[in-house]
């Protein structure tokens, strides 16, 4: 089981985690997140499970968090000036923060856009950010990320449309749970209010998974390929297609494939 007493002591991490709520089981952090945030819950508001039996991704995908091998919680956000935010930069900013998390342990992830962890080009964590507008203000956006720890923590093959992996198996020893819950808090202090900085896309840039390789776009009609150039300023991907040009694509129901894994 997660320490809940050395979280609670490393708590607040640059104004986040603070209220703190821990649940050992639960449908959704992001849902009971949500269902704070309606109520009034301030920035910084953390949840965290043990065990998360309906947790969402984009669309349909499911991320189911079996107990005691994972992390699974979700950070109320409500950042001051962010009416023009575009959603995509906060799944960025969820995997970037478990980007530079995992770094400090000498791993080398990677960002497959718009909002997956890779190690080893295999999947390790998801970001699901969703928004709540007041007319055209943000008023809030639950950032749930979902992190695989432990080797029990990766789902069966069968249950998989991508390739998966854990922290552990990556780096080959023990990971601390509370430790790597910290270190994620840590980097979504320091990069939340850089959201419109240029550094923020270099840093996010840096880290993104088939820069320079063919991929596929699923979910588009038609399906577009081509090579992946980087990233335009408001977080859409550059595409150059195989029939020349150039295209932005949008974040949605959308799904990223390099080429020569894309009729997997």
């Amino acid at each position: 089981m997660l320490d809940i007493a050395r979280l609670q002591a490393g708590l607040p991490v640059g104004g986040l985690g603070e209220p703190f709520h821990f649940l050992e089981s639960v449908g959704s952090t992001n849902d009971y997140a949500r269902a704070l945030a309606a109520t009034g819950a301030p920035h910084g508001t953390l949840v965290a499970a043990e065990e998360q039996r309906a947790g969402r991704g984009r669309g349909a995908t499911r991320w189911h968090t079996p107990k005691g091998c994972a992390l699974a919680f979700s950070m109320i956000l409500r950042p001051a000036g962010a009416a023009s935010h575009p959603a995509a930069l906060y799944s960025a900013l969820g995997a970037l923060a478990v980007c530079r998390a995992l770094e400090a342990w000498g791993l080398q992830p990677e960002i497959k856009w718009p909002n997956d962890v890779l190690l080893g080009g295999r999947k390790a964590a998801g970001v699901l950010a969703e928004a709540t507008w007041e007319g055209a203000e943000l008023a809030c956006v639950v950032l749930g990320v979902g992190l695989n720890v432990k080797r029990e923590s990766v789902p069966r093959p069968e249950l998989l449309d991508f390739p998966a992996t854990c922290v552990e198996e990556a780096l080959g020893r023990r990971v601390e749970r509370e430790a790597l819950l910290l270190a994620v808090l840590r980097e979504l202090a320091e990069w939340t209010p850089r959201l419109r900085e240029a550094s923020f896309l270099r840093a996010w840039e840096a880290r993104l998974a088939y820069r320079g390789q063919h991929v596929e776009i699923r979910g588009a009609e038609p399906r577009q390929r081509g090579r992946l150039l980087g990233l335009a300023p408001d977080g859409r991907l550059r595409l150059a297609p195989d029939g020349g040009g150039e295209l932005l694509i949008a974040a949605g129901e959308l799904h990223l494939r390099p080429v020569d894994k894309a009729d997997d």
